[in-house]
């Protein structure tokens, strides 16, 4: 009895901080209560657990956040100084990624870079971020400059379903936010 009390602790907070990660700012006890569907006492003591941990932060006060550590546990890799300059640095026109609206469409537009790409996202024809959403071009081209994070956020984009404007406003937002968050290793 008690491991499964155990197990289904480790589940919440794990859920806890997978929904951290995901809604990528900060959030306080009730918020976080809220959507598990749990009262707020029984955050806060989740959210404690997890700060004793490592694996959560609070960067002001009441509001939560999931630090490195947190990531790592949910099996994303290590990001140091490295890592980030190399997911930020431009590629060749042939690692680009190239833009298109629909099969042999091509736009003649490329990214050469993520802070390109986050750039051009926002006035590429809306077309072309429907139509390479659902082929998961975004995600596979992240994971090609070393970002598996940002390859797995954009997998949890895919799968909410959303379409024109919608979809663009969040591609750029979790890009642009990806991008800060890589040049403050610097």
């Amino acid at each position: 009895m008690q491991k499964r009390d155990e197990r289904n602790e480790n589940q919440v907070r794990t859920k806890i901080l997978k929904m951290l990660w995901e809604t990528e700012k900060p959030m306080r006890s009730w918020e976080i209560a809220e959507s598990m569907g749990i009262s707020i006492p029984s955050s806060t003591m989740y959210l404690l657990k997890l700060i004793k941990a490592g694996y959560v932060s609070t960067p002001q006060k009441g509001h939560y956040t999931t630090t490195v550590h947190g990531k790592e546990m949910l099996g994303l890799p290590k990001v140091d100084r490295e890592l980030a300059s190399r997911i930020l640095s431009p590629v060749p026109s042939e690692k680009a990624f190239h833009f298109y609206k629909g099969m042999d469409q091509h736009l003649q537009v490329f990214a050469k870079s993520l802070s390109d790409f986050c750039r051009k996202i926002q006035t590429v024809d809306v077309k072309s971020v429907e139509f390479h959403m659902p082929r998961r071009d975004f995600e596979l081209w992240f994971q090609s400059l070393g970002d598996l994070e940002l390859a797995e956020k954009m997998g949890q984009i895919r799968k909410m379903g959303l379409s024109g404007e919608n979809l663009r406003k969040k591609v750029y937002e979790t890009v642009r936010s990806r991008c800060e968050e890589l040049k403050r290793l610097f």
